[in-house]
């Protein structure tokens, strides 16, 4: 809501002599809901006869560079990268044209992200890649709406202790029991 609220005061005040800073608009919602807000944003700027502010607009949605064929005075530049098999060297150079790829699984790797959810967002990339829509483990056709949970549902040391009376168990098979789950938090079992 706050950023829709900054976005509308702009749209709303900015003049011709403005300059207008867009930093990924709309990323806080769906992607279809995003991409269709920051497209009818450009499209405001670049009609409205009174606007036509210049305008910085920085954005993951690879659909929005297509602008650039449609309205004239709309113009695509991206960061120069140099690539050596896996590994990815941003320039700090501006250069003209709409970027190739995206590059947000690097970004994340730069930022520290853990080795196993850089790999597993690999894979999973891979699979939206190839398939579509559905990652690797999840099932229903592209219709229908997945909502994915946080951490993935319960674990298996969540579920064994859902499952586990305590009041049932001796002081030793509790500590037994509590030496298992132990093990099998630390990935011994």
């Amino acid at each position: 809501m706050v950023e829709m609220v900054e976005a509308a005061n702009i749209l709303h005040h900015a003049t011709a002599r403005s300059l207008i800073i867009f930093d990924e608009l709309g990323r806080g919602t769906s992607t279809y809901d995003g991409l269709s807000i920051a497209w009818a944003v450009i499209e405001y700027i670049h009609n409205h006869p009174r606007l036509r502010a210049k305008t910085l607009f920085a954005t993951h949605y690879h659909e929005l560079t297509e602008l650039a064929e449609r309205l004239p005075h709309v113009v695509n530049y991206n960061v120069a990268v140099a690539e050596e098999g896996d590994t990815v060297v941003f320039l700090h150079r501006i250069i003209p044209g709409g970027a190739d790829r995206s590059y947000g699984i690097h970004v994340a790797q730069l930022a520290g992200l853990p080795r196993p959810v850089i790999h597993r967002a690999e894979e999973i990339l891979k699979d939206l890649e190839t398939q579509g829509n559905e990652p690797a483990g999840l099932h229903g056709g592209p219709a229908q709406a997945v909502q994915l949970t946080l951490f993935g549902g319960p674990s298996p040391i969540e579920e064994a202790l859902k499952k586990l009376d305590v009041n049932a168990l001796s002081p030793l098979e509790a500590l037994n029991k509590l030496y298992e789950l132990q093990q099998m938090a630390r990935g011994k079992r």
